[in-house]
């Protein structure tokens, strides 16, 4: 219990975490078509244009990896206090946010790179929280 009161703040940004990648992962699992049909229009304006299931693929495993580890640090925080899982899913997350603002200035979706903003901020500060 004493690892629940201690690491409360970096427990919760991992559960956030997990939400956010594990629903984005499945909802283009269960909708892969729809999901390039629309980036394929999404990205029809810019160099990477042919390569938009390739793309999304590599999203699809960072975003799998991302939620898998924060849920399996959220445990091993939980129940040893130990981050290192953690950590590299806070890592992941954040690598896997700025492909996708990469991906949403490429586009000059620039509403879209704002709320790719929203969600780094609490992965950035969880590698803080996790790394200090």
């Amino acid at each position: 219990m004493e690892y629940l009161y201690n690491y409360a703040t970096e427990l919760l940004l991992l559960l956030f975490l997990f939400i956010t990648f594990a629903q984005s992962a499945i909802d283009k699992t269960l909708d892969w078509r729809g999901n390039v049909s629309w980036l394929k229009g999404h990205f029809s304006q810019t160099p990477v244009k042919d390569i938009v299931p390739l793309l999304l693929a590599i999203i699809l495993v960072t975003e799998i990896f991302a939620g898998v580890l924060c849920i399996i640090g959220f445990f091993q925080i939980a129940i040893q206090g130990e981050k290192s899982m953690a950590f590299s899913g806070a890592v992941i997350s954040c690598l896997t946010l700025l492909m996708l603002l990469f991906g949403q200035r490429l586009a000059k979706d620039y509403e879209g790179a704002k709320t790719i903003a929203v969600y780094f901020i609490p992965a950035i500060f969880l590698v803080f929280l996790l790394n200090s």
